[in-house]
């Protein structure tokens, strides 16, 4: 494993035209301390952290007092649709694209310091990240991408006693973010509606050549990136739904090019089903809601669409946009299936899901706990575990029967049936509720040990973990009432 301080960088975004980003050194936060290292980001990167040296240079990174030689911090401009309106100036207001580096198997991975301070783009912002946003980032993006799901990772965060005034007076804190891009759909909509047509194919190509190299030269190759775009984006939403999971603010600046979860807000997934799912105490119109979310992807890849309009035709941008849905139901489909543990699907199946999500909703029934304990049902028989989460026991008793009926049309085993599903079905997922457990330890008695307990549980998210059965009850009446906004 390589040192921390000898990581080998490759800052191809910084050899773009300057009218991308801005140059600038982090803001170092004051009297820093580390609140937790995610090791498994680290060897992905090419590192450990075996020792106090390897600690040290991470917290002297992380806060900003300290960076690698070969590093080229940047803050990059974007512009984008935020709740359905054009915002024409953003950029990274809080963070800073320290770098890209090269790992060892040739894998490139973008580096990006959130909370590093102020920047030409942070219009009357202070540049800082709290403690509290830090921490729930964290342990989403790792519980994603232990999930399955798409999605950029943390190596790390770094606290500070320096305050910082939002709501209340809150402590400033770092994230090391690592993505495999941190371009987004916003990305590209700054360059074309300020007509900087140039500017934007220079932005298309840097994108073709770093992610999608074998399209160069083809006579179609802006067609087929934003065709993958779309596809790539249409899955991920796939996921999320299938997951009961809600982003709270799918504006076109946090949607990322290659298709993963990017810009963790008030995110949060469902406790009891409601297709109508709200995370976002400040979307009070509902437009990110869960149901909502397939929809406003799909208007977000036309937003994108729109921005690649110079260089590809409007029909054809029509054409490929309905790649969306194609990609978006057959992924949702299929993970559904696996759900049900279905060996494959049938015409009858959309309909027996449709019944299960409308019973679920008129009984308030857990998502997530409701399909891991479906894990071990038994055909025509009561399943008192799974019916006793339904006021109605009459119309689950309905839906059993019809279930049981489907899966005797496949030659599968119980055992195997079930273990499959298992595999696919979380135990753990991370409610809102334990996140502010973590939350208000780490603030309020400068205690980590819920976060990193709870890093390392969210690893594990289809496997049994006796020990730590208490995280997969049902949430507390008071932690389904948590409101979530956009302030970090």
């Amino acid at each position: 494993m390589t040192p921390i301080t000898d990581l080998t960088f490759d800052n191809q975004f910084a050899q773009l035209s300057d009218c991308f980003y801005t140059k600038q050194p982090p803001t170092p936060l004051t009297n820093p301390h580390l609140v937790s290292a995610n090791e498994s980001v680290a060897n992905l990167l090419g590192f450990n952290l075996a020792n106090d040296k390897d600690i040290s240079s991470l917290v002297s990174i992380g806060s900003g007092q300290k960076i690698w030689p070969e590093a080229e911090p940047l803050a990059m401009v974007y512009s984008g649709h935020q709740f359905g309106v054009y915002n024409p100036q953003l950029g990274d207001g809080r963070g800073l694209l320290l770098g890209e580096i090269c790992t060892t198997n040739g894998d490139k991975w973008d580096l990006h310091l959130k909370g590093s301070g102020m920047t030409p783009y942070s219009r009357q912002g202070d540049g800082r990240a709290v403690l509290r946003s830090t921490i729930r980032e964290y342990l989403c993006s790792e519980a994603m991408h232990h999930l399955g799901i798409p999605t950029t990772r943390a190596l790390c965060i770094v606290g500070s006693n320096e305050p910082v005034y939002r709501e209340t007076i809150e402590t400033a804190a770092t994230l090391i973010r690592v993505a495999k891009t941190h371009l987004r759909f916003g990305s590209f909509e700054f360059f074309y509606y300020t007509r900087q047509h140039k500017e934007l194919k220079e932005l298309i190509d840097f994108a073709i050549q770093q992610y999608y190299p074998s399209l160069m030269g083809s006579n179609d190759q802006y067609e087929e990136f934003y065709r993958q775009t779309v596809i790539k984006t249409g899955k991920l939403i796939a996921y999320w739904q299938a997951f009961g999971f809600a982003h709270g603010v799918m504006n076109t600046d946090n949607m990322s090019l290659l298709g993963d979860t990017f810009d963790y807000g008030p995110f949060g997934f469902m406790d009891d089903y409601d297709q109508g799912f709200i995370c976002n105490h400040s979307d009070h119109s509902g437009r990110y809601a869960f149901n909502q979310q397939p929809s406003i992807a799909y208007w977000n890849c036309a937003c994108l669409g729109q921005a690649l309009v110079p260089f590809i035709k409007p029909d054809t941008i029509k054409q490929l946009l309905s790649e969306f849905e194609k990609a978006f139901i057959h992924k949702y489909a299929d993970l559904m299936r696996q759900k049900l543990g279905l060996l494959e699907l049938t015409e009858s199946d959309q309909e027996l899901v449709q019944q299960l999500f409308s019973l679920m909703q008129k009984n308030s029934v857990d998502y997530t706990l409701f399909f891991r304990h479906l894990c071990d049902f038994i055909p025509n028989k009561q399943n008192s575990s799974i019916r006793d989460l339904f006021i109605d026991r009459d119309g689950f008793d309905n839906w059993s029967k019809q279930y049981s009926q489907r899966l005797a049309q496949q030659d599968d085993e119980q055992t195997n049936r079930s273990q499959q599903m298992k595999s696919v079905n979380p135990k753990y997922i991370l409610r809102n509720y334990l996140a502010q457990q973590a939350i208000d330890k780490a603030t309020k008695q400068q205690d980590f040990n819920e976060v990193n307990q709870l890093l390392n549980l969210l690893r594990q998210p289809f496997a049994e973990q006796p020990d730590m059965e208490h995280y997969a009850k049902l949430p507390p009446e008071w932690g389904k009432k948590l409101t979530v906004s956009c302030s970090s």
